[in-house]
């Protein structure tokens, strides 16, 4: 409601088109037809909410998984991911991607491969449609193909990731990833006792 308009289709456009800008329009000092960015301050604080909240997801998340190398990455790599997600907003902000797409593809793939070795058979479809989403926004952001479509899947990026995290936060336990352990336990007891 505060974003004065222009988008890479029409600099001279009024306010923020869902479908016409990227996110990152929302952190510039100044809007794409050169006005003062009254959003900005709104973007960053919705930024660091968001950041903060995958991030305390990463960590919480991680408790659940039984390797602990695994674990590990899943904690850190997401972590990180969101530290460089926020500071995304600032002038590094093509750097701050890279590195948090790097880390966040990363850390989601290992909570993926987890939920693909569990019993949790909506997320694991949900999980597969996260990551092609994903990597497909990636594709056009880096390779700029069909950027006319990028502000688009950017949303539709956020939104699935969203519903993802919230789903495994409030909808699996630990106990749905421990069967990954005892099914490797019991495959070395099987070779040691064969």
């Amino acid at each position: 409601m505060h974003y004065p308009g222009g988008s890479q289709f029409d600099k001279n456009s009024i306010g923020y088109a869902w479908q016409k800008n990227y996110i990152s329009n929302l952190f510039s000092p100044q809007a794409v037809n050169g006005a003062d960015n009254a959003a900005r301050p709104w973007a960053v604080g919705g930024m660091l909410f968001l950041s903060i909240s995958f991030a305390l997801f990463f960590i919480e998340f991680s408790k659940r998984i039984p390797v602990k190398s695994a674990s590990r990455v899943i904690r850190y790599c997401g972590v990180g991911a969101m530290v460089g997600a926020f500071l995304a907003v600032t002038p590094y902000h093509d750097t701050m991607v890279a590195l948090s797409v790097t880390l966040a593809l990363l850390s989601i793939f290992y909570v993926t491969v987890f939920v693909l070795k569990s019993k949790l058979h909506f997320f694991k479809i949900l999980s597969i449609i996260c990551l092609l989403a994903f990597y497909s926004s990636n594709f056009m952001y880096y390779t700029r193909s069909y950027l006319e479509f990028l502000p688009i899947m950017q949303k539709t990026v956020f939104t699935l990731t969203i519903i993802w995290m919230l789903g495994l936060e409030y909808f699996s336990k630990k106990e749905d990833f421990q069967q990954v352990k005892l099914a490797k336990s019991n495959r070395g007891e099987k070779v040691l006792n064969g």
